[in-house]
């Protein structure tokens, strides 16, 4: 369950209550808007922590949040038993690389980008939390596992079979190109996202259709 949210107190009320829940376990942003330091991030997520007793990943995600978690805080960080790993969404492979080389051997790495996905694994990353596999899981999974069982050639085909459906997940605001799939695969009724978030523009609509064609998905 995502429970992060830019109030420590906050987040921490939606983590106690998603484990009250029976959750597995909770996937917590970096707190967005108020920009804190590296130290206000560590002791932020480190309350959060030491308020539930089931696994935590972090969410590194600075196009979204505008601060970005350092390797070296990820570090600190993943000395805390309970938080297992991180969500690491800045599409670089040199933050990755760091948080990878700094925190322990079991520390799990999950790339938050598509397009980092095969890469991440190469360098060491576990997997990906990802946004075509709401549209696509089939094809992603492939690709991970093809990543993850060092096939590099049937990786790298994938990677580019699906290049395009993953640019077009972001050719407009995310989530509404993913929403916007589903429905046309019959899986949903209505795409239409909720504002501040907008329905796709008809360009971009067709680009969609096109991808999802091509893939065999409508």
């Amino acid at each position: 369950a995502g429970t992060g949210t830019n109030s420590t107190s906050e987040a921490i009320e939606n983590s106690c209550l998603a484990e009250s829940l029976g959750v597995d376990g909770i996937l917590v942003v970096a707190p967005y808007y108020n920009k804190p330091n590296q130290e206000g991030m560590y002791l932020h997520f480190k309350e959060i922590a030491e308020k539930v007793d089931i696994p935590m990943v972090l969410y590194n995600v600075p196009g979204r949040t505008v601060v970005s978690i350092d390797p070296e805080t990820v570090a600190r960080l993943a000395e805390i038993d309970n938080i297992i790993g991180i969500k690491e969404a800045t599409g670089s492979l040199e933050q990755v690389s760091d948080v990878i080389r700094k925190c322990p051997d079991d520390f799990i790495v999950l790339s938050g980008d598509d397009f980092t996905a095969m890469p991440t694994v190469l360098v060491g990353g576990k997997g990906v939390i990802s946004v075509i596999s709401n549209v696509y899981p089939q094809g992603m999974a492939a690709m991970m596992e093809a990543a993850l069982d060092g096939d590099l050639k049937k990786a790298n085909e994938l990677h580019y079979r699906m290049y395009d459906l993953m640019k077009l997940m972001f050719s407009v605001p995310s989530p509404a190109p993913a929403k916007k799939a589903v429905e046309l695969m019959g899986k949903i009724q209505s795409g239409l996202p909720r504002l501040p978030m907008v329905p796709m523009d008809e360009a971009n609509l067709q680009k969609l259709k096109a991808a999802l064609t091509d893939l065999g998905l409508i």
